[in-house]
């Protein structure tokens, strides 16, 4: 989970301090110890971690505060406000060219996706941007590196540049961006090189790049999970090159979560863009605020929103919800759900986003089960497309065949069907049970 360590620690902190009541400045002190001790667990840097501290420490020991008749809410508002500062304060978009094509450069050690990162940044601009994309191969030295390129942009129907391995850099980057020019593609991503270190060479080529093409963005992407070498490693391509920001990649993976944090207080340069998996879809605009509330368990309601936009067709949505309403709502259209809210991403990451879940995960030990959930699949993959569709036709053999057939017992069955049921019903009275405030209970993969 997107800096899980640091996130169960602030959300103790401040779980302690709603216990107090009305706080004393040793209350709020004691509380700064753990935010800070939070904070260097998480590899922020000590200079960055001591501003942090001061900047909520002197606002929370004021009147804001201390005259507030909820003063640990009004804490937490204040590390909100702070942590979204450190993160960017604002989201930092991509320069569009007034006169396309708009060249984006991007830049970095060997190892760090720059290449499936260009490819997921073009991905997302023609959907998110509807731009025409065209991707551009000048690594010439990384062992199939333009092939993978070419691969990843048929797979996505994107096309790509090359002029194979003899040519140099600068010059395929020009061929590049007078093709766009003539074929009507308006953003140009050019992956280039990298070492397993920076070296006056791989410089003096990307420098010569910049002045061939002249970027209206060069973007760095550096591994979330390197910690301060990532901003070590900004330090030194703004210093040579000039950056425009970075892409993190892998900070899904980044349970610390110290160089996102860091980055901007550090070298002043934004986070733009977050690699969060392995999927092609798997790249996320950098928005501070977003995420300073993931962080302190407040979710994300509009990225959860933005990906369900993305991902679910409203008519669909539109024929479920008349489903749901009218008790139709079968284990086929169940599946069907499963898949699409999977195409989303990660479950557990999912609800994150929902305001409350953390709380719920840590107080009642909700969680998504994901050998749970492959069970569930494999119990109604069982079934034969009427009884999915038909669940009063489960009766005790049909139940006993669809157990073998799924690896699993009678007992998970049965289980699974009553939960169904159960869910089939909440479901369908959801206003009225909403309104007088009950529990929604579990779905079938939650423990």
């Amino acid at each position: 989970m997107l800096f899980q360590g640091l996130a169960e620690k602030l959300q103790n902190t401040f779980q302690k301090l709603r216990g107090h009541g009305k706080l004393s400045e040793a209350d709020i002190t004691a509380a700064m110890r753990e935010v800070r001790l939070a904070l260097l667990e998480a590899d922020v840097s000590l200079a960055v971690t001591k501003d942090f501290i001061n900047k909520v420490k002197e606002r929370a020991l004021g009147q804001e505060v201390m005259q507030s008749l909820t003063p640990a809410q009004q804490v937490v508002k204040i590390v909100h406000s702070e942590l979204t500062a450190l993160l960017g304060g604002t989201q930092s978009k991509i320069a569009v060219a007034a006169k396309p094509p708009t060249l984006i450069m991007l830049v970095g050690l060997q190892g760090s996706g720059k290449t499936t990162t260009a490819a997921k940044l073009a991905l997302y601009l023609r959907k998110q941007n509807n731009k025409r994309p065209l991707l551009v191969a000048a690594d010439i030295y990384r062992p199939a590196a333009v092939q993978q390129l070419t691969v990843l942009g048929k797979q996505l129907d994107i096309p790509v540049f090359a002029m194979g391995t003899d040519v140099a850099p600068p010059s395929i980057a020009k061929g590049a961006v007078e093709y766009a020019r003539t074929h009507g593609e308006d953003t140009v991503i050019i992956d280039t090189a990298g070492r397993l270190h920076i070296d006056e060479a791989l410089m003096d080529e990307l420098a010569e790049i910049k002045s061939e093409v002249n970027p209206h963005e060069i973007l760095l992407v550096v591994d979330a999970m390197t910690g301060q070498d990532a901003i070590r490693m900004a330090g030194a391509f703004d210093e040579k090159l000039g950056i425009d920001g970075l892409i993190m990649t892998k900070l899904d993976g980044d349970m610390r979560g110290g160089a996102a944090l860091s980055v901007k207080a550090t070298t002043g340069k934004p986070v733009k863009f977050a690699g969060m998996g392995e999927k092609p879809d798997a790249l996320e605009p950098f928005h501070p605020e977003r995420m300073a509330s993931r962080i302190l368990g407040m979710g994300d309601v509009m990225t959860l929103i933005e990906k369900a936009q993305a991902n679910y067709d409203l008519d669909k949505a539109k024929e479920m919800e008349r489903k749901l309403r009218t008790d139709e709502f079968t284990f086929e259209d169940f599946l069907e759900q499963l898949d699409q809210v999977r195409s989303m991403g990660p479950l557990d990451e999912l609800l994150g986003m929902v305001p409350g879940f953390a709380k719920l995960k840590k107080t009642q030990g909700v969680a998504v089960d994901e050998k749970e959930l492959k069970r569930t699949e494999a119990i109604i993959n069982s079934m034969t497309p009427e009884e999915r569709r038909n669940p009063a036709l489960l009766n005790g053999s049909r139940r006993r065949r669809i157990a073998k057939g799924s690896g699993t017992s009678i007992q998970d069955v049965n289980r699974l069907v009553n939960q169904f049921e159960g869910m089939r019903k909440m479901m369908k009275q959801f206003g009225g049970m909403a309104k007088k405030g009950k529990g929604l209970g579990k779905l079938p993969f939650m423990k």
